[in-house]
């Protein structure tokens, strides 16, 4: 499914969507205790601001809200590896491939890709090879010497943090940079709104009578990719896998049916759920989708976001301006700059209802 929705006659600039932001403020570690960052909440139709925590955020929540979360599980998806030369590669892996015989595909990621040619070969530890054998716009594939399981990633691989995070992951990010909640492996960033939460923080939303769900959207390029041109509608997103548990398309259904408030905790919560809008309902089920959302866009079933400080430019930032507006959205931003809230994926949370 593609979607998108200028809501100008004259294309929005990438430019748009930038902002100053002091380097300090670039959180390189979670919060010293999870669930214990600050939470700016924001009025959506008014532009109004409160400054909370998240420890306190049942008391922004109605009592009937239907709140989904994405339960997807980040992997180790960063290797380092050889070249035949001995020059250094390292690797994102984005996502596993089938090809008809059998081969061990993964689309990837990779330092010095101009370099990664048809026919190039990577060394990896334990004696894992990989030849590169189509190189794509923003990707190559890649075809291992054997299956690349997720014990081979756990023992080998690295937690894949964001580049803005200037040091190599240690052992607590093997705790922060997942969520509490997580099931299902196959993203290769932290959906990282999710990590705020604890067993506590969800345990007191189910007594305030919220409804907890979940859909599952694997982390990729339709992510975190730059937007690199320089208007908005010349952007490509890229496919994200997703899935709809029955009962999440049930909870959801009920709640539009009945008037009550569905809130996306973090944006592919949100790509998620507007994408799996059939006209009048949620779809159970599978599905794949490269939707961008940006201003001008008509949100169909999400009333409120959970979600955190995005990077300047990006389509993440894109996505919370259409929902609260480009103009409440900045000054949001500003307010949160000036009164030294982190960001980004270790950063503070904002609630946009």
């Amino acid at each position: 499914m593609r979607t998108n929705i200028l809501d100008t006659e004259k294309a929005m600039l990438t430019t748009d969507f930038s902002f100053e932001l002091p380097e300090e403020l670039i959180a390189q570690s979670p919060a010293k205790k999870r669930g214990q960052s600050r939470l700016l909440v924001l009025d959506k139709k008014t532009g109004a601001i409160l400054h909370s925590k998240v420890d306190r955020l049942v008391s922004f929540i109605p009592q009937n809200a239907v709140m989904v979360f994405n339960d997807s599980k980040v992997r180790r998806a960063r290797l380092f590896a050889k070249t035949a030369f001995g020059g250094s590669v390292e690797l994102l892996l984005l996502r596993r491939e089938y090809g008809s015989n059998g081969d061990h595909l993964w689309a990837a990621l990779a330092s010095r890709m101009a370099k990664l040619k048809p026919g190039s070969i990577l060394y990896l530890p334990d004696g894992m090879e990989a030849e590169v054998i189509a190189a794509r716009p923003d990707e190559r594939l890649l075809c291992f010497s054997r299956e690349v399981s997720e014990a081979y990633l756990d023992t080998h691989g690295h937690l894949p943090l964001p580049p803005y995070i200037k040091r190599m992951d240690g052992p607590e990010d093997s705790e922060r940079y997942q969520t509490v909640y997580a099931r299902e492996y196959g993203s290769a960033a932290a959906p990282t709104a999710g990590l705020h939460f604890t067993d506590s923080i969800l345990g007191s939303l189910k007594e305030a009578g919220i409804k907890l769900c979940f859909v599952t959207l694997h982390v990729g390029l339709g992510t975190f990719l730059p937007v690199r041109s320089s208007t908005i509608e010349g952007h490509k997103m890229h496919y994200e896998d997703y899935n709809i548990p029955p009962e999440t398309a049930e909870a959801v259904n009920k709640a539009k049916t009945d008037g009550q408030p569905v809130i996306a905790v973090g944006t592919t919560s949100v790509r998620s759920l507007e994408s799996a809008w059939s006209g009048n309902s949620i779809m159970a089920g599978f599905g794949s989708t490269d939707i961008f959302i940006y201003p001008g866009y008509q949100f169909k079933l999400v009333d409120s976001l959970f979600t955190n400080f995005h990077t300047p430019e990006s389509t993440l930032l894109m996505l919370v301006s259409a929902f609260a507006g480009r103009d409440r959205i900045m000054a949001a931003y500003k307010e949160a700059v000036i009164m030294n809230y982190s960001f980004f994926s270790y950063g503070d949370a904002m609630l946009i209802r």
